[in-house]
């Protein structure tokens, strides 16, 4: 196959094919019929076209056919896509549909309350529900029409989607996502990966995601292998879904890797089909401890949806390193002077002697390598291009051999689970509770691999926060994302602050939990808090020594 230059010349090729396409639960669909379902769309998109402003088609979906359909709709009638993250509530996510100009909103009746105080976000009319039968009615006259039909010619350069991120400030940011880049990327990996039509890719990352559309739609369009969507993503059901399916390839980013090797390990678990596991962000034990149980090749990397910057590992690489450039030139600057930073170093028993001096952020400073830009954010853009420099917002160091390492976000994000968001929207959800004075919301280092929320509350004098209570009252928080919801919580009477009463929060990142203050924590995933005793503090140590990251903690 040439190499193709748009998402729509790679869905084109497919017309007509009688292989398996797409799968999802019960249901298969052919190629043509998956190239036919997007034409059908397409068509509808074309007829509800809005006479003036941008094309933008906000996707409000789990992983179901629809958006996969709709995805090859906006390829196919030039329209572009925007992913709305479904971990948003109420005003957040209305304000990130108006703040991409979207012209329609395509969704299902489970996220409709994710609207709720919204607002009418896009035009009177301009909401479709695509689980309801009036979904159908509408798609019926468009049955039958050819993709030729409907294919508008865009180019490469034409944006296909607006994926969001988020940024220091609080509001996510929305990067243009071309044909051409995303087409580009997608077809590497396929290539790479030598994928074929015999290859079964089975994609559970949520597909508003880079990560997703990469290595779980681009790539299959590309080989022309069988896409296998899942809704969400099943920790439990991961290896019965691969032995069901026959799945070969794998996507995740963040900790997919960990839920699955906490399931209860089979003599038989490497009985399975899978060949590869790609994604990134995945704690380096389990890189390895998932090849070998589950018998397949696991390539961890290290990437954004800017693509300002990618690295890749080689088998050689040193445990727990990103790697290595695979273009452009990186280093590691000083943020505040813009110098390169020196290179790490350790003792004979591996601490880290020197982060104060060696941590700093990763930087292009070639220019911004893949990134495209901000939607509707210069501001962003400015702060993202810096001296004809990308500036990740990623910390890290270098060892003297030149391996970059990965070493947290910078002050004001957090990354939990692969996906990114600022402290301050949390805060302000923190900050309703009737005893909270003051909170300030911070990262601190997972066992795993990422960030946990941490957050240190001011509490009014005479006030003794109920930990019951306090997870009452997230759970009851509309607008609180799950992934947003506290690990531990510390509680204070004052926090370290500047003679301008700016909470210091690079002291309370440096102590973590092991501070004076009383801590709360949760030791798994359910909202229920307890008072994080001394043996807790050193059985977290050990974890993290067991699992090579100690020296994120300091030195306790």
């Amino acid at each position: 196959m040439d190499e193709p230059e748009t998402i729509t010349a790679l869905l084109r090729a497919h017309d007509g094919g009688t292989g398996p396409g797409l799968r999802f639960e019960d249901e298969t669909w052919t190629w043509a019929e998956v190239v036919d379902e997007c034409a059908a769309r397409a068509a509808f998109l074309l007829e509800h076209r809005p006479a003036d402003g941008p094309f933008h088609v906000g996707v409000l979906l789990d992983n179901v056919p629809e958006f996969w359909f709709m995805l090859g709709a906006c390829a196919l009638s030039g329209a572009t896509l925007v992913g709305v993250n479904p971990t948003r509530r109420g005003a957040d996510l209305a304000r990130d549909v108006r703040h991409t100009d979207c012209a329609l909103l395509v969704t299902e009746t489970a996220h409709l309350p994710l609207l709720d105080g919204a607002g009418d976000v896009v035009p009177p009319g301009a909401a479709f529900v695509v689980d309801r039968e009036e979904w159908a009615a509408a798609l019926a006259p468009h049955r039958g029409t050819g993709a030729a039909e409907v294919d508008v010619g865009v180019d490469p350069s034409h944006v296909f989607m607006l994926i969001f991120t988020s940024g220091t400030t609080g509001a996510p940011k929305a990067v243009r996502m071309s044909h051409g880049k995303l087409a580009r990327w997608g077809s590497a990996l396929a290539d790479n990966f030598g994928l074929s039509p015999s290859d079964v890719c089975y994609s559970v990352m949520p597909l508003f995601h880079s990560n997703a559309m990469v290595a779980g739609y681009t790539n299959v369009l590309r080989s022309g292998a069988t896409g296998v969507l899942r809704r969400r993503f099943s920790a439990s059901n991961f290896l019965a879904d691969v032995r069901r399916h026959g799945v070969t390839f794998f996507n995740y980013v963040g900790k997919p890797l960990t839920y699955i090797l906490a399931t209860p390990e089979r003599p038989d678990d490497a009985d399975n089909p899978l060949k590869f596991a790609f994604g990134n962000e995945a704690a380096p034990l389990d890189i390895d401890r998932f090849a070998q149980r589950f018998g397949c090749i696991v390539v961890d990397g290290y990437g954004s949806t800017e693509g300002g910057i990618t690295m890749s590992r080689p088998p050689d690489a040193p445990p727990g390193c990103l790697g290595v450039p695979n273009q452009g030139t990186a280093k590691v600057l000083d943020p505040e002077t813009g110098q390169e930073c020196p290179p790490a170093r350790f003792d004979e028993h591996g601490r880290f002697l020197n982060p104060d001096e060696a941590i700093g952020e990763i930087v292009n400073t070639e220019g911004p390598g893949a990134f495209e830009g901000y939607y509707n954010n210069e501001e962003a853009n400015a702060e993202r291009l810096r001296g004809g420099m990308y500036w990740t917002g990623d910390l890290g160091y270098r060892d003297e051999q030149g391996w970059f390492y990965f070493a947290g976000r910078n002050s004001e994000w957090l990354r939990v689970d692969g996906e990114n968001f600022a402290a301050a929207p949390v805060e302000n959800v923190l900050a309703r509770h009737p005893d909270v004075v003051l909170a300030a919301v911070y990262a601190v280092p997972s066992v795993e691999v990422g960030d946990e929320v941490m957050a240190a509350l001011h509490v009014r004098d005479g006030a003794t926060v109920d930990m019951a209570g306090f997870a009452e009252f997230l759970a009851a928080q509309p607008d609180l994302s799950p992934k947003w919801v506290p690990r531990y919580v510390r509680i204070a009477r004052e926090l370290p602050s500047t003679a301008t009463q700016k909470v210091l929060k690079r002291v309370l990142r440096r102590e973590h939990w092991e501070c004076t203050d009383e801590v709360w924590w949760r030791p798994d995933r359910d909202l229920r808090y307890r008072l994080l005793e001394p043996a807790d503090r050193e059985e977290l140590r050990a974890r993290f020594r067991e699992r090579g990251r100690e020296h994120l903690l300091g030195r306790g």
